[in-house]
């Protein structure tokens, strides 16, 4: 239980990696954005990345994740609790959808698939992994289109491409998960398919087997980034725009790299030089659309 005597959570919440916006694949409320909103955005990425810690925490029993998560999710919607020490990133978050007039859905569904994360290690179908990329990626992007003031609409293509980011995240991270949380996002059914067990990720290079389930899955998201492709040209943020359309460029990057690379081998990610190209094309698409 996580209390103190007087019955009020502690201080020690929170179970900060030491990770931030830096250490994403793609930009965070980046100067493509406008200045007034992206304190908005840095306080949403903030409790995001305070509730993801609290999951991914490998010293953390399931229980006690599941524990300090609900007190994140219940201090969205309690002034009280919102106060005590510890809820601080919970606090800053309600008041930032307050004074945005932003729904706290786009919160809890971020808590939702964190609790998920703390109880659920294995996923049997590419549809079981997309609905918890609903809850964990999704809602980023609905912050986003919403925060804008956009039409939500634009929330297909968004989710769209939210959720292949989260899957190239997966893909990149897919030898670590399995290493320190035993977690794995590959769907189990393409594995058995091939003859493949989770074990498969404890080697040092992919197996021909597991590669075929690494291509199956980038294919999935593929498809998801075809839909993506689609949102900058939907927006009437000009400055969104050209964030999407450089996230887009990103990701299709980082899904031809996880193609022609091992995950398991090395650290797949992409040099200065190729996301400074993807931020030119990303930007020009935007503006010219080309």
């Amino acid at each position: 239980m996580i209390a103190n005597a007087a019955g009020r959570p502690p201080a020690s919440i929170e179970a900060p990696s030491g990770k931030g916006a830096s250490d994403e694949n793609f930009p965070v409320g980046s100067w493509l954005l406008p200045a007034r909103l992206r304190p908005h955005v840095a306080c949403y990425y903030a409790f995001a990345r305070a509730i993801d810690d609290i999951a991914d925490d490998p010293k953390l029993a399931s229980a006690e994740k599941l524990a300090r998560l609900d007190l994140f999710g219940r201090a969205l919607r309690d002034p009280v609790l919102a106060q005590q020490p510890g809820l601080e990133k919970a606090a800053a978050a309600r008041g930032m959808l307050a004074a945005t007039g932003i729904t706290d859905q786009h919160c809890l569904d971020l808590v939702s698939a964190f609790k998920q994360d703390a109880v659920k290690n294995r996923y049997k179908t590419w549809a079981e992994l997309m609905d918890y990329c609903d809850r964990s990626a999704s809602p980023v992007g609905r912050f986003l289109l919403d925060l804008h003031g956009e039409d939500q609409a634009g929330y297909v293509s968004s989710d769209a491409l939210c959720n292949a980011l989260q899957v190239i995240n997966h893909l990149q991270d897919c030898g670590k998960d399995r290493a320190n949380l035993d977690r794995v996002y590959l769907p189990t059914d393409w594995l058995d398919a091939e003859g493949e067990t989770v074990e498969a990720l404890d080697r040092p290079s992919a197996s021909a087997g597991l590669r075929r389930v690494l291509d199956k899955c980038l294919d999935g998201t593929e498809e998801l980034l075809r839909e993506a492709d689609r949102l900058p040209g939907r927006l009437k943020s000009r400055r969104l725009a050209m964030e999407s359309a450089v996230i887009v460029k990103i990701a299709w990057q980082l899904a031809d790299e996880l193609r022609r690379r091992d995950p398991l081998a090395e650290r797949v990610v992409l040099t200065r030089p190729q996301f400074l190209r993807c931020g030119v094309r990303g930007v020009r698409m935007a503006w010219f659309g080309n």
